[in-house]
């Protein structure tokens, strides 16, 4: 389960944190804690930033947290947490409540008594195992091997990544080769088979293949290399991208 705006006044040693406001959105999930240092904080991230505001070197009337709530909105970050205290911002305004409720935009208090570094690495461990915990399930409704593996190595990029030492070319250039690859080695290496099965022709099919082959470096006669290239195959058939990149050699 994934650390939503909600959990965070549960979190060990942050129930001094209330979630004020904008509760229809306080199932938004939280990316990561970001101070902001700057009046606008927009530039600096990304979506999902749990946004803190403390009022430390300038003041923050009313009127400023009001435009801070529609950056907020705007920038889609998870929500806002403003800390009050005499020194700086003294209370949440009961208008700012009231919009940030219009906005469903979560917005928590934090006093200025709690230390901000016990808050942002609580948050930030919380963050880390729970998406842990996530990618572990994940990988429990995997319906196979290959898409299992995909998921523990991660993103589309991750996966190219861990391939790419062992061919000689970009990953991305074997996608429109794909569907050749899998013909050939669901016929076991049957040129004639797999050739009927795509509805090509058998040198074709040929031509296909001996450009994988040439491109990855790999020898079909080498069983380390025809492992490789049924990992290769199984690997890539998982990814979104793949799916979209079908057959157009001749």
């Amino acid at each position: 389960m994934l650390l939503r705006c909600n959990d965070i006044p549960q979190l060990p040693g942050l129930g001094a944190m209330q979630l004020r406001a904008g509760l229809t959105g306080a199932q938004r999930v939280v990316r990561w804690p970001y101070v902001a240092e700057n009046r606008s904080f927009s530039p600096w991230v990304k979506g999902g930033e749990l946004v803190f505001i403390t009022g430390i070197g300038r003041h923050h009337s009313q009127g400023s947290l009001t435009e801070r709530l529609y950056e907020a909105v705007a920038s889609e970050v998870a929500g806002l947490v403003i800390l009050t205290g005499d020194a700086y911002i003294g209370q949440v305004p009961n208008a700012l409540l009231r919009l940030a409720d219009q906005l469903a935009m979560p917005l928590l208090e934090q006093p200025y008594s709690l230390p901000m570094v016990q808050v942002t690495e609580t948050i930030s461990r919380a963050i880390v195992q729970r998406e842990q915990e996530h990618a572990r399930q994940q990988e429990l409704l995997a319906g196979s091997l290959p898409e299992r593996l995909q998921q523990r190595l991660g993103s589309p990029a991750e996966v190219a990544d861990f391939l790419q030492p062992f061919i000689q070319c970009p990953v991305t250039a074997l996608l429109p080769l794909l569907d050749s690859l899998g013909a050939w080695l669901a016929h076991q290496g049957n040129l004639s088979a797999a050739a009927k099965a795509l509805g090509c022709h058998r040198n074709s099919l040929r031509y296909r293949l001996d450009k994988l082959f040439r491109l990855t470096g790999l020898d079909p006669q080498k069983a380390t290399d025809q492992h490789t290239l049924i990992l290769l195959h199984a690997l890539l058939a998982e990814l979104p991208s793949a799916s979209a990149c079908l057959e157009t050699a001749p």
